[in-house]
C-alpha cells in the first residue's frame, strides 16, 4: 500500500521562474520510465533542460521564463500521463524490473553478498573442474566467452540508453571516422603508436621476470646464448635493458598522449568553427524554431563529448584489445595448461566495471542534487539575512542547513563506500589471479612440466589486463555517448541554409532606394496568413511611416525587405529588381536596419557602433553618435567610447541601447533604413531630438519608420495604415489622415490624450 500511494505521488516540490522540481512517484526505482519521461519533455515548447531521478524520484525541470509555471506542470503532468502506458506496452525483458526498491533493493558490493557468491562458488567448482580439467583450450574459451557475453549485454544496454535520447545516424561510414574527418592520418597515427607502445610496455615486465630467473637459478639460458655467461653481467644487462625500456617507454607514451590531445582539439575545433559557421548562415525561421540552449548545447557539450572520447578513452579501448590479442596467444603458446586460471578474473572484472558504472551514476546524480540544495539553500540564506533576522529564525535556518549538510555528507558516504568496494574487489581479483596462475604454474614446474625461466617472466603479465579492466565500462560508455552527439550534430547539420552565391551583383553605391511591394502574401509555418496580397510602395529618398496595431505585420515587412523570410506569393521589388534575384550578401548591405529590441555585444562602445563598419574612423562614430543623441551620455562614461558596456549592454538602459544601435545603422551608412520602433524606449524629448538630427541624415536616402507612437511617423513624407492581414486601410500625409477622422486620427487624438492625461 505504502508502495502504491509512493507511486502515485506527483506534485511540485519547489517552483521558481525558469526553474521546476517535482514529485514524480512512478520514476522511483524506474531508470526505463526515467528515460521515456526526460525524453517526452525535451520536445516540449519552452522546456530547456529536463533530469528524472529515478533513485530520488524527482524531477528538475529548467525552462523558457515566457512559459508560465501552471503551462510546464500542465507539460509535465502530460508527459508522464504519456509515459507510464507506453512503458507498460514494452517487453518485460527490455526494460528494468517494475518492482519497488523495498521489495528488490539494487544489487550492492557488499560482503555478504561476495561471501554466497563465493560459497556457491566454492560448491560448484569442484563439478566445473571435472569438467574443463581435460582441456585448457576449452576452459581458456569458456573464459572468453563468458567475457564476451558480458561485455556484449552491458554493450547492448548502454546502447539503448543513449538511443532513447539520440537522434539516429544516417551514414553508412563508421561514426569515429565521421568525427575524426580530415585528421584521419592523426587518429590512425596515434591508433598504430599506442598499440605499438602497448606491445612495447610488456618489455619491462619480461625483463624483471628474467632478472628472477637469474636471482633464483644462477643464470639464464637464453642470455648464455647471448654472450653473457655470469650471473652478475646478466643482471646487469637486463637492469640496464629494463631501465633504457623505462625511459623508451616514457618518451612514447608522452608522443602518444599527446598526440590524441592534439587530436581532440583539432577534431573539437574543426566541428565548432564548421558548426557555427553553417548556423550563421541557416535560415532565420530555422533558428528561432530552435531553443538557444538546445543550439549552445550542440556547440559545446555535443562537441566536447568528441574530445573527451578521443583524449581518453579510445586509447584505452585500444591499449586493452592490444593486451587481450598479445596475452592470449602468448600464453597459448608457451603456458597453455594456465593461461584459464590467468583470465579467469576478466569476465567477472568486467561485469563489475558495467555493474559500478550503471548504478555509481545515479548514485554522483544523486549526491549532486543533494549538494546543490546544500549550496542553494546557502547562497538565499546568505542573501536572505536581513529578512532572517528581522523574523528572529536564525535557529530554524541552522537547523535547515544541519539537515541538508547530514543529508549530503550520508550521500558522500554512500558514493564513497561503493567506490572503495569496487577498488579493493578488483585488487582482489587481480591477486586472486596471481594466486592461482603461481599455485598451477608452481605445481607444473616442480613437476617438471613447464621451465621456470619461461613461467618467471609471464606471471605479472595478466594483471596488466586486469588493471584496465575497470575503465572498460566507462570507456564503453563514453563511446556510445560520443555516438549519440554525433547524431545531434549531424541533424543540426541538416538545417537548410541561406543561399548566398546566386542572383546578379548590386553595386550599394547606385542604389535608389524604390521599394515595391506587389501582391505579397505571407505566413509563418503553421500560422494564417500575416500579410495577404498587400501591395504598398515606398518612394525613393524619402520618408515612410508604417503604423497599425500588433499583429498586422508591420515588422515582417522589415522582414521580408532584408530577405530574412521570402514571400509565399508577389514581389519585392528593389529599383524594379526582384529581390530573390539579387545577391543575398548586396542586398543586405544595401539595407540598414535597427530593432526595437536592440541587441549590443559584449564589447566597447566603439565595437558596437563600428559593427559591421568595422574600418570606420573615429570621426565618422563620434559623429554618427551625435546624430543618435548618444555622445551626450557616452561622454559621461569612464571611458567614454572606450568603456566596456557588458553582455547585452548590461550596464546601459533601454533608450541608451537603441540610441547605440542607431548610431550603428547611420555609421553604415545605407541607401535604406529601416528603423523598427527604433526609439520607443526613449523619451518623448530625445525622440524629437532624434528626428530632427534624422532629417538630414535621411535627406538623399529611403527611410522606412515602422512604429506605434505617432508622434514618430508624424513628420514622415507619406504614411501607411495597415489593419488585419496587412491591408492597407489608410494612406497618406500626417494632416491628410488627420482630416479624414479615421483609424489614425482615432490612435492620434487616443494617443495625445494619454499624453495630456
Amino acid at each position: 500500500m505504502g508502495r502504491g500511494r509512493e507511486a502515485l505521488r506527483i506534485g511540485p516540490r519547489s517552483v521558481i521562474p525558469g526553474r521546476q522540481r517535482w514529485d514524480v512517484g512512478v520514476v522511483l526505482g524506474q531508470p526505463h520510465l526515467a528515460e521515456l519521461l526526460e525524453t517526452a519533455l525535451r520536445d516540449s515548447p519552452g522546456v530547456e533542460v529536463v533530469q528524472a531521478n529515478p533513485v530520488t524520484g524527482r524531477l528538475l525541470v529548467c525552462h523558457d521564463t515566457a512559459v508560465s509555471s501552471e503551462e510546464i506542470g500542465q507539460i509535465i503532468r502530460q508527459a508522464v500521463a504519456q509515459v507510464v502506458p507506453q512503458a507498460a506496452t514494452i517487453p518485460a525483458q527490455s526494460r528494468q524490473p517494475s518492482v519497488a526498491p523495498a521489495q528488490a533493493p539494487r544489487p550492492r558490493l557488499t560482503a555478504p553478498s561476495l561471501a554466497l557468491v563465493g560459497g556457491a562458488a566454492a560448491v560448484a567448482a569442484p563439478t566445473l573442474g571435472r569438467s574443463l580439467r581435460r582441456s585448457p583450450l576449452a576452459r581458456l574459451g569458456s573464459v572468453l566467452l563468458a567475457t564476451v557475453a558480458v561485455v556484449r549485454r552491458a554493450w547492448r544496454r548502454s546502447r539503448r540508453a543513449q538511443q532513447a535520447s539520440a537522434v539516429p545516424l544516417r551514414s553508412t561510414r563508421h561514426p569515429l571516422l565521421q568525427i575524426v574527418g580530415s585528421h584521419k592520418r592523426k587518429f590512425y597515427l596515434a591508433s598504430l603508436l599506442t598499440i605499438f607502445g602497448q606491445i612495447f610496455d610488456l618489455v619491462p615486465t619480461l625483463l624483471i621476470g628474467l632478472m628472477a630467473v637469474v636471482l633464483i637459478t644462477g643464470k639464464s639460458a637464453a642470455l648464455v646464448r647471448l654472450g653473457l655467461a655470469g650471473a652478475s653481467s646478466q643482471l646487469l644487462f637486463l637492469a640496464g635493458a629494463t631501465a633504457l625500456a623505462g625511459v623508451l617507454i616514457a618518451a612514447l607514451s608522452f608522443v602518444t598522449d599527446l598526440l590524441w590531445r592534439n587530436l581532440a582539439q583539432s577534431v573539437q575545433h574543426q566541428w565548432r568553427t564548421t558548426m557555427y559557421a553553417h548556423l550563421q548562415r541557416v535560415k532565420l525561421r530555422y533558428l528561432e524554431g530552435e531553443r538557444t540552449a538546445r543550439l549552445a548545447g550542440v556547440l559545446t557539450d555535443d562537441i566536447n563529448q568528441f574530445g573527451r572520447f578521443l583524449a581518453t578513452s579510445a586509447s584505452h579501448l585500444l591499449k586493452l584489445g592490444t593486451n587481450f590479442f598479445i596475452l592470449i596467444p602468448l600464453f597459448l603458446f608457451f603456458v597453455p595448461g594456465i593461461a584459464w586460471v590467468a583470465f579467469l578474473p576478466v569476465p567477472i572484472i568486467a561485469w563489475l566495471s558495467f555493474f559500478y558504472q550503471e548504478h555509481a551514476v545515479p548514485d554522483y546524480a544523486a549526491n549532486s542534487e543533494k549538494g546543490s540544495l546544500l549550496n542553494s539553500q546557502l547562497i538565499n540564506n546568505l542573501e536572505a539575512g536581513a529578512t532572517i533576522k528581522s523574523f528572529a529564525a536564525e535557529e530554524y535556518e541552522i537547523d535547515r542547513i544541519h539537515r541538508l549538510s547530514e543529508a549530503y555528507r550520508q550521500s558522500n558516504r554512500q558514493v564513497d563506500t561503493r567506490s572503495a568496494a569496487y577498488n579493493q574487489i578488483i585488487a582482489v581479483c587481480a591477486m586472486a589471479s596471481i594466486a592461482g596462475t603461481l599455485l598451477l604454474g608452481g605445481h607444473d614446474v616442480l613437476a617438471g612440466a613447464l621451465r621456470f625461466e619461461v613461467f618467471s617472466p609471464l606471471i605479472g603479465l595478466p594483471q596488466r589486463v586486469l588493471w584496465q579492466l575497470p575503465g572498460l565500462g566507462d570507456a564503453v560508455d563514453q563511446y556510445q555517448r560520443t555516438v549519440g552527439a554525433l547524431g545531434r550534430v549531424l541533424d543540426l547539420r541538416r538545417l537548410p541554409i541561406e543561399q548566398d552565391d546566386t542572383g546578379q551583383h548590386l553595386d550599394v553605391a547606385k542604389v535608389d532606394g524604390e521599394i515595391v511591394l506587389d501582391g505579397v502574401t505571407f505566413a509563418y509555418p503553421g500560422r494564417p496568413p500575416v500579410l495577404h496580397d498587400l501591395s504598398l510602395r515606398l518612394a525613393p529618398r524619402s520618408t515612410t511611416g508604417i503604423v497599425g496595431v500588433t499583429g498586422t505585420g508591420k515588422t515582417t515587412i522589415a522582414k521580408l525587405l532584408m530577405r530574412l523570410e521570402d514571400v509565399r506569393s508577389g514581389q519585392v521589388l528593389l529599383d524594379g529588381v526582384d529581390i530573390r534575384d539579387v545577391r543575398l550578401h548586396d542586398l543586405r548591405n544595401a539595407i540598414g536596419f535597427v530593432a526595437q529590441d536592440a541587441f549590443l555585444f559584449d564589447g566597447t562602445v566603439r565595437d558596437n557602433i563600428t559593427y559591421g563598419s568595422f574600418d570606420a574612423d573615429p570621426e565618422r562614430v563620434v559623429s554618427a553618435a551625435r546624430v543618435a543623441k548618444a555622445d551626450g551620455f557616452v561622454q559621461t562614461l569612464p571611458s567614454r567610447y572606450d568603456t566596456m558596456i557588458g553582455e547585452r549592454g548590461v550596464t546601459l538602459s533601454g533608450g541608451q541601447k537603441q540610441r547605440i544601435s542607431l548610431a550603428r545603422a547611420i555609421v553604415k551608412s545605407a541607401p535604406v533604413v529601416i528603423l523598427d520602433e527604433a526609439t520607443s524606449a526613449v523619451d518623448n524629448e530625445t525622440e524629437a531630438a532624434i528626428q530632427r538630427a534624422l532629417q538630414g541624415f535621411a535627406k538623399d536616402r529611403t527611410l522606412v519608420v515602422i512604429a506605434h507612437r505617432l508622434s514618430t511617423i508624424r513628420h514622415a513624407d507619406w504614411i501607411y495604415v495597415l489593419g488585419k492581414g496587412g491591408a492597407v486601410i489608410e494612406a497618406g500625409t500626417h494632416q491628410d489622415l488627420l482630416e479624414r477622422d479615421g483609424v489614425y486620427a482615432s490612435l492620434w487624438r487616443l494617443q495625445i490624450g494619454e499624453a495630456s492625461a
